[in-house]
């Protein structure tokens, strides 16, 4: 029988919508554009092949789960100004005489903070914590940090608030099916799932670090500049103008200072002539112990350069003389307005007064001119400056101090305030008195009418990429739904008479959410996985609730990558990871969560209910 010209537009409209979504993903996996840039674009392309309607594109920045997700991150940056931090480093600071106990405190701490707040901002909180008392126990951050970025995405499966997906898949039942799951219907499976994954991190995963990074990486060697490259300038009252390189590289050894480039005029020189005679103005390139490179610029009339500019500019920042500096390492977090940027574009000295001294990537120093490096979320920065000028930069770039916080940006005096507001925001949500998104925006607007977080603050904290993302991807779901592209993917996996069963399905399902979101955001895999997951279950006329529940497990198990989750992408650099790494611990982790959460779902999410 002919098709009919509206079958035939429909067919269309389904090949166009796969194909965006395939586009998208191959995107999101070359990452040659961050993410929110891919969603938006892909929204875009969507509204002009007219598979989106152009009044509906930009409904999804006004969709609950971009509310419910924006008003979190609000309510955990109130959280986390508000000094819980040193309290949660008192209460391990007794565990730290047993390495197990101290790893599995740690842990759980990530688990149930990551189940109340945002994740990102949970492994923010104690990142500073765990390689602080690091120290103590005598063990190398590498041995820590992955456990604890896995734990804190562990603690996002046990609430509806711990993590967007769990948000998303939440507001698309209620959408779909008429009721939104409740704030702790994620717990029996999410939390059992979580717990189970803690005691294979603490017990065995650890183990499974490669001993090159724990041997290789201790935590003196991780903090110290001799992890980074930096620059100095001979200055003209040098007493070194015109000497020859074979002496410099005798005066340098004596001090312990590795010389790497010569920059002259702008030039840079990897390989310098033995002969080679020196001018006022080289900077030298080197690597080097903050202690000795301090005392030969001292003695030999070099200064370190960093990223400063030799020349002031209009507008410049000045430091005063007299100031009194430190040094901080940072790590760029997510979101951070200096990811993917070159240094030169940024303007640390010029912006902020604070100089750029040093940059690590995966633990790693980089060997070329500062300015010419182009920066990623993990990268660990070393900076220079006064306290207040380094506190607005890293308040103001998203920046993550890695050592115990000498910067504060807030004070135990709203430590009540923030939990209380928090905990009613929960209550209100848990009970179903207000939706979740009326209760968490309330409970944003009262931390702010309190003064328990500064209007400012509550703009930095949230997460636009993450809202961008949300937003585009939203429409790109909701014509996945309408134009019948779900179902034709359902009926490729079941067929027209199903021969599969329900369980292995289930399990089907899980695993397919597991291996997206190693390779996208785990808030664009839920998006396109819970549409397939309802349209499968309604087709073999079972209980959605399950290949609900599925896909949420899946979409947060990202192990096997460090651009699975924000969070692995953070501990990269400080724990000096490489890619490879993280399926070690990842994907045993991977199989044991799958094993665990198929039957807890089956038990508390019955098939037929």
């Amino acid at each position: 029988m002919p098709k009919t010209y509206r079958e035939s537009i429909m067919e269309q409209d389904q090949v166009i919508i796969l194909l965006i979504i395939l586009l998208a993903l191959v995107l999101f996996v070359w990452e040659k554009w961050r993410y929110d840039v891919v969603a938006l674009g892909a929204m875009l392309l969507g509204v002009f092949m007219g598979v989106i309607p152009a009044g509906e594109a930009f409904g999804g920045f006004g969709h609950p789960a971009v509310i419910t997700v924006a008003a979190v991150l609000i309510l955990s940056r109130g959280l986390a100004n508000s000094g819980v931090t040193d309290i949660i480093a008192g209460i391990l600071e007794p565990l730290t005489g047993n390495f197990y106990l101290y790893l599995f405190g740690l842990c759980f701490v990530a688990m149930v903070l990551s189940a109340f707040m945002n994740n990102v901002g949970a492994l923010a909180l104690l990142m500073p914590v765990a390689i602080a008392t690091a120290t103590k126990i005598g063990r190398s951050p590498s041995l820590i940090l992955m456990p604890l970025a896995f734990s804190s995405v562990l603690g996002g499966l046990g609430t509806l608030i711990g993590t967007p997906p769990n948000i998303i898949i939440s507001t698309f039942r209620e959408q779909s099916l008429g009721d939104p799951f409740s704030m702790f219907d994620f717990s029996p499976v999410g939390m059992v799932v979580a717990f189970c994954g803690i005691l294979f991190i603490c017990i065995i995963g650890w183990r499974l670090i490669p001993k090159t990074r724990v041997s290789k990486r201790p935590l003196q060697d991780l903090l110290d500049i001799e992890s980074y490259v930096t620059e100095i300038q001979l200055q003209d009252d040098s007493a070194l103008i015109g000497i020859l390189q074979s002496y410099m590289e005798d005066l340098t050894e004596q001090d312990d200072i590795d010389i790497l480039g010569l920059i002259r005029h702008g030039q840079r020189f990897i390989v310098i002539p033995q002969n080679q005679v020196y001018q006022k103005g080289d900077i030298l390139i080197v690597d080097a112990d903050p202690t000795d490179l301090d005392r030969f610029c001292a003695k030999r009339g070099f200064r370190i350069k960093g990223t400063d500019d030799s020349h002031k500019k209009d507008g410049e920042i000045q430091m005063l003389e007299g100031e009194e500096l430190e040094l901080i390492e940072v790590v760029i977090g997510p979101g951070s307005s200096i990811a993917d940027r070159q240094i030169e574009d940024i303007g640390f000295r010029r912006r902020y007064g604070v100089n750029l001294l040093g940059v690590s990537r995966q633990g790693h120093s980089y060997k070329g001119r500062l300015n010419a490096f182009n920066l990623m979320v993990g990268d660990v920065l070393l900076l220079r400056g006064t306290t207040e000028r380094l506190s607005t930069l890293i308040s103001t770039m998203g920046l993550m101090p890695l050592a115990e916080r000498r910067l504060k940006f807030g004070g135990h005096k709203n430590l009540m305030k923030a939990i209380t507001i928090f905990a009613a925001a929960v209550t209100l949500t848990a009970l179903k008195i207000v939706p979740a998104p009326v209760a968490m925006s309330a409970g944003a607007l009262a931390m702010v009418l309190s003064r328990t977080l500064a209007l400012k603050d509550l703009y930095d904290s949230i997460d636009w990429p993450i809202i961008i993302l949300l937003g585009s991807m939203i429409p790109i779901s909701m014509a996945f739904e309408y134009t019948g592209a779900a179902n034709l993917l359902v009926s490729f996996f079941v067929g027209e008479s199903p021969t599969m069963s329900p369980v292995l399905l289930l399990s089907l399902i899980l695993i397919i959410t597991m291996l997206l979101t190693d390779i996208m955001n785990n808030a664009a895999t839920s998006i396109i996985m819970a549409p397939i997951a309802v349209s499968i279950a309604q087709t073999l006329e079972v209980n959605p609730d399950s290949f609900l529940m599925a896909v949420a497990i899946g979409a947060s198990s990202s192990f096997l990558t460090p651009i699975g989750h924000q969070n692995n992408a953070l501990v990269l650099g400080p724990g000096g990871y490489k890619f490879s790494d993280y399926w070690r611990m990842g994907l045993p982790l991977d199989i044991i969560i799958a094993l665990v959460a198929i039957p807890m779902i089956l038990l508390v999410w019955p098939l037929v209910p």
